[in-house]
């Protein structure tokens, strides 16, 4: 059966602010979705404003902490160079590496920066909500269990995973904000819905699918914000992505709560119905079936004091009410209606909640990941 490149594990590429390396070694431990034979890595620099050189990138499978399995350490090569220049802007992805990969497996990617990166540069990176590792100076990336001079919250440079599948094996994109990133959910817990999503498919059986979470802590539909918005985003993201078949998008509140405060920044219910009409539309265009989410409930959110107003949550309805009845989505996975407090639709039913009002906390994450109907993707 003939074969394709499928993305098994992402990270959405994004600024990492006021982040400055001195020729360190990364060392980070991805979660792929589905496995295979054959891998390939993508590094971004899509936040740079010059040319990145990674000296050394090497993979294996994880053991413990900091560790990796020595047996299955592989040299990665792009074009058959064990180095490699990523200009501002630009990704690149790596030859194929042969390593056997298990469904839900963990695996080391060891990335060595040589020189120094000053925080002017604009490293490429975002919250992990995982354990990973970053050295001294050195190239440490064959080493089985790295010397690390501290523990990190990031993804610096790493975007995505692919694995050689059959012809058959889909790919589903999720496209978020900090709530499909999974933000202060439990470290190294794999509690993000994607996640969910992804052990559920694996336990189902059957036909696979590649799940790569494109979650982006505070992203909005129409206005950027640490990062591209989600249109100005969805062709890379999504569109862009190997083997993708299927969409969730999931965004929307950071457009409602409006972080930055500026006056221009301010949107109508129409405006966030336009954006997401507008991806339902590009996604349709390529064949992929886009289902929407809807916006979950934030009444009185501690996260940001004073960001939800009665105002809001009445756009927040109107664009759910939208999705519901619209027919622009294939189908609607209603978060709102499985998160919502039944006894008082503008907030999270406490036990979904993780106190701030805002973000489920692991329960409700792994709730989002339940709810949705597998069919779906039949």
């Amino acid at each position: 059966m003939a074969s394709h490149w499928v993305g098994t594990w992402t990270a959405t590429p994004a600024p990492a602010d006021g982040v400055a390396l001195s020729s360190p070694t990364i060392r980070m431990f991805p979660r792929v979705s589905i496995g295979g034979n054959t891998i390939r890595i993508r590094l971004s620099n899509a936040a740079g404003t010059g040319d990145l050189v990674i000296g050394a990138t090497h993979v294996a499978k994880r053991a413990a902490g900091a560790a990796i399995q020595p047996s299955t350490d592989r040299i990665v090569t792009f074009n058959g160079s064990g180095s490699v220049k990523i200009p501002a802007g630009s990704f690149v992805v790596s030859d194929p590496v042969s390593l056997v990969v298990a469904p839900l497996e963990d695996l080391a990617v060891s990335i060595h920066v040589p020189g120094d990166i000053p925080a002017s540069f604009g490293v490429t990176g975002r919250y992990a909500r995982q354990f990973n590792y970053l050295s001294p100076p050195g190239d440490f990336t064959a080493m089985e269990v790295m010397f690390a001079s501290r523990v990190i919250d990031d993804w610096f440079f790493l975007s995505g995973i692919d694995v050689l599948a059959s012809h058959d094996v889909g790919g589903i994109v999720a496209l978020g904000d900090s709530i499909t990133d999974g933000n202060i959910s439990t470290h190294d817990a794999f509690c993000r819905w994607p996640d969910q999503l992804a052990r559920r498919l694996i336990a189902r059986g059957g036909k696979q699918f590649g799940v790569m979470n494109q979650g982006l802590g505070g992203n909005r539909i129409c206005h950027d914000v640490r990062g591209d918005s989600g249109l100005r985003r969805f062709d890379r993201d999504v569109l862009s992505q190997p083997g993708v078949t299927h969409a969730i998008v999931v965004l929307g509140v950071n457009d409602l709560r409006n972080r930055s405060g500026l006056a221009h920044e301010v949107v109508t219910a129409d405006d966030l119905i336009n954006g997401l009409n507008q991806m339902a539309m590009r996604a349709r265009s390529r064949g992929i079936r886009m289902f929407g989410g809807t916006i979950t409930p934030f009444e009185n959110e501690t996260f940001m004091l004073g960001a939800w107003s009665p105002e809001k949550d009445a756009k927040r309805i109107g664009v759910n009410e939208w999705m519901r009845s619209s027919g622009a989505f294939h189908a609607i996975i209603d978060f709102d209606k499985f998160l919502r407090d039944p006894d008082h639709p503008a907030r999270m039913l406490p036990i979904y909640d993780n106190g701030d009002h805002l973000h489920p906390g692991d329960v409700g994450y792994n709730r989002m990941g339940d709810v949705i109907d597998l069919s779906l993707f039949d």
